[in-house]
């Protein structure tokens, strides 16, 4: 019987596709090909809003090389959609959907060509006639929500998707009592996710006659679903492969190229692949979404926070694709990790004839970040308390209350966090024991370079929320006859680069009771494995793990009983969730949660408005690190990316039309604009029903940058921002307007 002892667990193993990965030598959908193949391209909507009259593909079809031309009416079921199948597959006349003639933004789809080549399919797409009858657009989501506004789809009066509410306790009481009142308004922009490889993919019948996508994704399963609906197909006729991906961060959550290259291969049997250039991928995928978020605090002479009222607004763009959801725990997130006895909130997620916007890291809690803490580092100042102090009063804790009226889950660590945080950065705790700064900030000798200090912190659910069904299945294999020689893993999780595989891995071999090179992984393919769920909200340790241990019991016991091989299967099923009433907000929202506080020094240039990161301290409870090596990988990964977000990422939408689709015109961060320092803090507060007490970590350290970033650019220059991003020209207007600066 292998041994029951801990030999994997909290080790940095390397990953298992590291070398591949930086030798070159892994191929990704874009690198993959089949002899014979056909290409495709797609051909996109010329309007923000109109009804398409006409498709005319016959200079298209005739153009030599040409295979095929697909439209609207060859898709057996028009429409697919993550929460709400509210989007056509390809919009025209003759669809199957009654409003699938409707283009409601430039990234509807009108038709795809199939070729011998690309670059005939690219020049046939472009041949295609369309005409359409012009619908007055929306593209303001204050401007959506008005009675009088144009409307995008049939269900949804004054374009509103989503209200989430909630109401807890007496606020106009709570008013009369609160000696400090802090109200604000906040706004945050689109994000693009620009991970290294754009949508690609290959489609082909395999040797059991399968429709098979070889595609980047985050859920093969939720993929194979999107499929076998649009194309009136039973699952067991489709199938679909991840190889490695190129990156995601919640942009491959929803459908690019899955559907239409399984329609080409259903019609024609021939494998065919398609790739985005990267002005395509930037113009046609979702985004993050913008939020406009105002917010009313009230508290009392000692600190403690004792009402909110918050409202949020969401532009979702022209489809739901995860808006719903995203908003929902923006509702949640809009009070911060603090449990406030009043509160009155209400969250809307508007359609507009934008590009969509969808899942992308931290999923709605990073735009409430910059509201919630922008709020309480305001009621610091007005109160004269330290901001770490402040927080620590206010903290949720253990059996805390949220603001939906419900406890937390048990393992709560927000204070040790916060107060780890502190210490490991810029504070120190006084002889009372109450945390204050330890020592002023040191200037820089030229006077337009002024350095500040922020604090912030936030906390973010583990896995599906508000009665979304969560589940993880898995499956390991024994193998060997006295002992055991050989463990066959399968589980559906995709590896979009954080290293969850390696992790699978380790955790297997834990669970079994083997050394690690006794451990093999079966490739992310829904013919050899039930659904894992998807590589989003901080899941996959967590659910991967829980699901792991239960089929190795299984197996284990099998090999006990002599069976060869032993086999074992496990779908883990965590506790429920459910949803806001409508009319209180009262929920369970989540099982889980990871908790964050993140410490930040900045260099500001008032002359210019550049914004430098000098330090980042960043302390995270990951329950159990896994790997710590891979941990610590996750926070600085994610604090670069908020960085982009709040300095440099401006995406500029006009009127629905994206205006920078380019790397050189939409600029992320890059080696030489990355923090001087990141100081990691990984804390282990095991979660209890988390595998080992692990946690997720992917999310979190993104939450609490931007509002940390805030708050040390008004440590330098007394000045709050509270409008994403904090480009050079956004931050020397607003400098100049407060005073501050060369004039």
């Amino acid at each position: 019987m292998p041994k029951d002892k801990t030999i994997h667990i909290g080790q940095s193993v390397k990953r298992i596709d590291g070398r591949g990965k930086v030798t070159g030598h892994t191929p990704y959908p874009g690198d993959i090909d089949m002899p014979g193949q056909l290409y495709m391209k797609m051909r996109w909507s010329d309007r923000a809003y109109a009804r398409v009259t006409r498709v005319d593909t016959s200079r298209a079809a005739a153009l030599r090389g040409v295979v095929a031309v697909f439209t609207a009416a060859d898709v057996p079921v028009n429409e697919y959609g993550l929460i709400t199948k509210d989007q056509p597959v390809m919009c025209g006349p003759g669809s199957s959907r009654p409003d699938g003639d409707i283009v409601r933004c430039y990234m509807d789809v009108i038709a795809v060509v199939v070729a011998e080549d690309a670059r005939t399919a690219e020049h046939a797409a472009q041949l295609i006639d369309v005409d359409y009858q012009d619908l007055p657009a929306v593209f303001d989501m204050e401007e959506a929500m008005q009675p009088d506004a144009p409307q995008l789809h049939a269900n949804n009066p004054q374009n509103i998707l989503c209200h989430w509410l909630i109401r807890k306790g007496d606020v106009a009481a709570a008013w009369q009592r609160a000696d400090v009142i802090v109200e604000g308004e906040y706004s945050t922009g689109y994000q693009e996710h620009a991970y290294l490889q754009p949508e690609a993919g290959l489609g082909y019948l395999d040797e059991e006659g399968r429709i098979t996508v070889i595609v980047a994704g985050q859920w093969t399963h939720e993929d194979l679903w999107q499929i076998t609906h649009a194309l009136d197909l039973p699952e067991e006729r489709v199938r679909v492969i991840y190889p490695a991906i190129g990156g995601a961060f919640g942009g491959r959550e929803d459908m690019s190229v899955q559907i239409v290259l399984a329609l080409a291969v259903m019609k024609l049997g021939k494998p065919i692949k398609i790739m985005w250039s990267r002005e395509e991928s930037i113009q046609y995928h979702h985004k993050r979404h913008p939020m406009r978020m105002w917010a009313k605090w009230g508290a009392t002479r000692d600190g403690r926070v004792i009402a909110v009222e918050a409202r949020v607004v969401g532009d979702a763009g022209a489809y739901d694709y995860t808006s719903t959801k995203v908003l929902a725990n923006a509702n949640l997130m809009i009070t911060g990790p603090y449990e406030i006895e009043n509160a009155h909130i209400d969250t809307y997620g508007v359609y507009t004839n934008n590009i969509p916007c969808g899942a992308f890291r931290g999923f709605g809690a990073p735009q409430a970040a910059v509201c919630a803490e922008g709020q309480m580092n305001k009621l610091a100042q007005a109160l004269g308390m330290d901001a770490v102090e402040i927080r620590l009063k206010n903290s949720i804790r253990e059996g805390s209350i949220l603001s939906v009226g419900t406890p937390l889950p048990p393992g709560v660590s927000m204070p040790q966090v916060i107060e780890a945080c502190g210490l490991e950065s810029y504070w120190q705790q006084d002889a009372d024991g109450h945390m204050i700064r330890a020592t002023a900030t040191t200037q820089p000798a030229n006077p337009a370079r002024r350095r500040g200090v922020g604090f912030a912190c936030g906390f973010k659910n583990v896995g599906y929320a508000f009665g979304f069904p969560e589940h993880s299945w898995a499956g390991i294999e024994l193998h060997g006859k006295a002992q055991v020689e050989r463990v066959v893993v399968r589980q559906g999780a995709a590896d979009v680069g954080q290293g969850s595989h390696t992790v699978i891995m380790q955790m297997a071999a834990e669970a079994v009771g083997v050394p690690l090179h006794k451990v093999e992984l079966a490739p992310t393919d829904t013919a050899n494995s039930e659904s894992s769920g998807s590589a989003s909200a901080s899941r996959l340790t967590f659910m991967a793990g829980n699901a792991l241990r239960g089929a190795a019991q299984i197996a284990l016991q099998k090999w006990h009983d002599e069976e060869r091989p032993a086999i074992g299967e496990f779908m883990y099923r965590p506790p429920k969730t459910t949803s806001y009433d409508p009319k209180t907000g009262k929920s369970q929202p989540n099982f889980a949660y990871g908790y964050a506080a993140q410490a930040v020094e900045v260099e500001v240039d008032i002359e210019t408005g550049h914004i430098a990161i000098v330090k980042v301290v960043s302390a995270n409870d990951v329950g159990k690190a896994v790997n710590p090596q891979q941990v610590i990988g996750q926070v600085e990964g994610a604090i670069v990316q908020a960085q982009g977000w709040v300095l440099m990422e401006n995406l500029v939408s006009v009127a629905g039309r994206i205006k920078n689709p380019y790397l050189s015109t939409y600029l992320i961060p890059t080696a030489l604009d990355i923090p001087t320092e990141v100081k990691s803090v990984i804390l282990e507060y095991p979660d209890p029903i988390g595998p080992w007490g692990a946690r997720g970590v992917a999310e979190m350290p993104f939450l609490p940058l931007g509002p940390a970033i805030c708050a040390a650019v008004h440590d330098a220059t007394g000045v709050w921002f509270d409008h994403l991003p904090l480009t050079p020209d956004r931050v020397v207007a607003h400098l100049r307007a407060n005073g501050v600066g060369v004039i």
